[in-house]
């Protein structure tokens, strides 16, 4: 049976400015937590300001609430009693560098439940010291949802021989083969007031994005034993033009951008030469090389879109230029510009909630084996903005008139279907055209029937008078046949298309007083002393 968690919208609590040098901890409070049922097999996930989304937990009897994050594969959580019951604790710890924050501790097992079901001895770490944005926000810990070749966890478990570290989502998928082994997410916005209600499965999607699994099944990238949600980018658009993209992946194709989905990260962190054609054009926008990051006027619409395996995704405005944090007079850009690589040469982009947010998507890991493993893993998204609806909600909240008629093509860059959403002013054409298509043809059958005639009659003719040579003319006529030149002419040529671990969590939700910190190239913890990291034991 699958799982499907609905997304309710919690507002904000206020909190105090820290010092970048604190730990911070939170103790669960009865306005952010809310327990898991044991007797629905569902739990709630609430979002913060559209920065972070945050699901519970049941560790060892005790329920945490953990923001939820495609771009990590570790369970973490910081207790406020220190060990927890019924947990077991072994000599291993480890200490995780995200691209902000980091949490420290040691590696325990205990049973893990998640929306009703169990895992009985799941490895995770018991936090016994962090400085980490999610638990500014009311979370007590991170869930990572991403490859077991992610987790430093695995790896370090690993080394002593055990193989219990495997990931959560791997355990729960493993203990019940029958179910599909997919998770699916659509992130609720509390700012724009689409209606659309967020959810995040497991094993099923949601009734009313049943069609994501009939949209392309796109690959990630590599295609074998992937480390992350990597996928393709085709291209972007912003307004009418269509932006062309690259890569500094090696093997990755030069004419595509290899893009980062982390739930786990508010923003997207893309090359410089990304954000300013997105922000670049726009009147009175800045960018603050002080932060790192663009300023844009409030009532200034970037209306815009991704291309992924030829289909389309817009991007919801109010997500482009979201308010800044603790200002709402202020509006920045969400896209964050890298002068270096994003990734360290794995990904160009790092995709985030921001975006995130307009997809319903769709994380399959991949069948099971008769050996056990995994089959390659996909993705599927489907898109929930409607670009000429999403107008009418930016001018709501910011004032202005929105734009009409706002439509993407499919620029033909890649291998694939495509469907392209055709203008009004198109479609009235075509339909016009095929109201009269009828009499044209009957015209045309008619003009092609009389030439006929014409022709036929005049052959006749011209053998009557072949066969009558007493008959000739005396002044002879200019009656010779035209000289025609050849009908088929030179053949088109036809067309022809262009051909065209060491891991590091890299998540980093933003809190009020990290506007902006430049990702964590690599990861700085423990995992340097393991050396090639082994396979997980079966």
């Amino acid at each position: 049976m699958g799982i499907k968690i609905p997304v309710q919208p919690v507002h904000r609590r206020t909190f105090q400015r820290r010092s970048g040098s604190a730990a911070l901890s939170v103790s669960p409070s009865s306005d952010t937590t809310l327990a898991a049922s044991n007797t629905s097999g569902s739990l709630s996930l609430n979002d913060v300001q559209d920065l972070v989304y945050i699901a519970n937990v049941t560790i060892g009897g005790i329920s945490f609430p953990v923001q939820l994050d495609t771009g990590s594969s570790d369970l973490w959580v910081m207790s406020t009693s220190g060990s927890l019951p019924n947990a077991r604790a072994s000599p291993t710890s480890l200490n995780l560098t995200y691209g902000i924050g980091w949490a420290q501790g040691p590696i325990s097992t205990a049973s893990v439940d998640f929306a009703g079901i169990t895992v009985p001895q799941q490895a995770y770490l018991n936090v016994t010291s962090a400085q980490n944005p999610a638990l500014s926000y009311g979370a007590a810990g991170i869930m990572g949802l991403g490859f077991d070749s992610l987790s430093n966890i695995d790896a370090a478990m690993n080394q002593t021989g055990s193989s219990s570290g495997r990931t959560l989502l791997y355990n729960l998928f493993h203990d019940n083969p029958s179910e599909p082994n997919f998770i699916a997410f659509s992130l609720q916005s509390t700012s724009n007031g689409d209606g659309v209600q967020g959810t995040f499965t497991v094993g099923e999607t949601d009734p009313l994005y049943a069609n994501v699994t009939s949209t392309n099944k796109i690959p990630t990238w590599p295609t074998t034993a992937p480390s992350r949600w990597n996928v393709l980018l085709d291209l972007f658009i912003v307004g009418a033009q269509t932006v062309a993209v690259s890569t500094t992946v090696a093997a990755a194709p030069s004419n595509k951008a290899v893009v980062l989905f982390d739930s786990g990260t508010s923003y997207t962190y893309a090359p410089t030469d990304v954000c300013t054609a997105i922000y670049g054009g726009v009147s009175g926008a800045q960018y603050n090389s002080s932060i790192g990051q663009w300023f844009v006027p409030c009532d200034a619409e970037i209306d815009m879109a991704l291309q992924i395996s030829n289909q389309i995704f817009p991007i919801h405005p109010l997500d482009v230029t979201p308010t800044a944090v603790g200002d709402p007079n202020t509006c920045v850009g969400s896209f964050i510009p890298q002068g270096v690589s994003v990734g360290a040469d794995q990904f160009d982009w790092l995709i985030g909630d921001n975006i995130l947010r307009s997809i319903y998507t769709l994380y399959d890991f991949g069948d099971f084996n008769s050996s056990g493993n995994m089959g390659d893993p996909y993705v599927q998204m489907l898109a929930l903005v409607d670009p000429t609806q999403a107008s009418v909600e930016f001018h709501n909240v910011r004032g202005g008139n929105p734009n009409t008629n706002i439509t993407y093509n499919v620029s033909n860059s890649g291998s694939g279907s495509a469907t392209v959403t055709l203008s009004t002013d198109v479609a009235t054409a075509i339909e016009n055209l095929s109201k009269f298509l009828p009499a044209i043809l009957g015209i045309m059958a008619l003009n092609a029937l009389v030439l006929i005639v014409l022709v036929v009659g005049g052959i006749i003719l011209l053998c009557r008078r072949r066969g009558k040579s007493d008959r000739t003319r005396k002044t002879p006529g200019r009656l010779g046949s035209m000289p025609m030149g050849n009908l088929s002419g030179p053949r088109l040529s036809e067309l022809t298309r262009e051909v065209p671990h060491t891991y590091q969590p890299v998540s980093m939700a933003l809190t009020e007083d990290t506007l902006f910190v430049p990702p964590s190239p690599r990861f700085k913890g423990d995992s340097s002393n393991f050396g090639d990291r082994p396979n997980s034991i079966a």
